[in-house]
């Protein structure tokens, strides 16, 4: 590299070096005429609009009402975080009402205010929490009917990449969340 290149200067260059260093007269202005600077006008800046909330589909099961109450938990958890919502949705009932009449299941019945989740809805979500009841050791077969009907999102990976948590609820203390969770 040569002269001003950023190397050390050998001892033949080392005069030549400080010669370059030293500081050199300002140019003499009195030619120049005066100018002011008008700044131009800027152009109007949007804001920036307000990020979209992160969206946690929340897809349960309920017959007796205990999945739901950890549902409106679940709920406010999520909604306690800002920027965070949590969208409830049940997942289809497979017994006929008369069977369910006689298990004394009114909560399975009726469904209450929250809809029944709607499979091409799905990709929506930014993350998913699956609550069911635990029976013997497996899930309820209502929500083993909603992960099969989900073959055609997983087969084309339109839920890849999406977190997902679950919860479950026993009546007993040996009632199956040891082998389900």
């Amino acid at each position: 590299m040569g002269k001003g290149g950023g190397c050390i200067p050998s001892k033949r260059h080392r005069a030549t070096a400080a010669a370059d260093a030293a500081p050199q007269p300002l140019p003499s202005t009195s030619h120049r005429s005066e100018r002011t600077f008008i700044p131009a006008p800027c152009a109007a800046v949007a804001p920036a609009p307000a990020p979209r909330p992160v969206r946690i589909f929340v897809v349960f099961y309920s017959m007796y009402g205990h999945v739901r109450l950890l549902v409106r938990a679940v709920q406010r958890g999520v909604g306690s975080v800002p920027g965070a919502r949590a969208l409830l949705f049940r997942v289809p009932e497979t017994l006929p009402p008369a069977v369910l009449a006689q298990m004394g299941a009114k909560e399975a019945e009726d469904g209450g205010d929250i809809p029944v989740v709607d499979l091409d809805g799905l990709p929506d979500a930014d993350g998913f929490l699956f609550g069911f009841p635990a029976r013997f050791g497996s899930m309820a077969a209502q929500m083993q009917a909603f992960f099969d009907s989900t073959e055609p999102l997983c087969r084309h990976q339109r839920l890849a990449g999406k977190p997902a948590g679950f919860f479950v609820s026993t009546g007993t203390q040996g009632g199956g969340q040891e082998t389900t969770a």
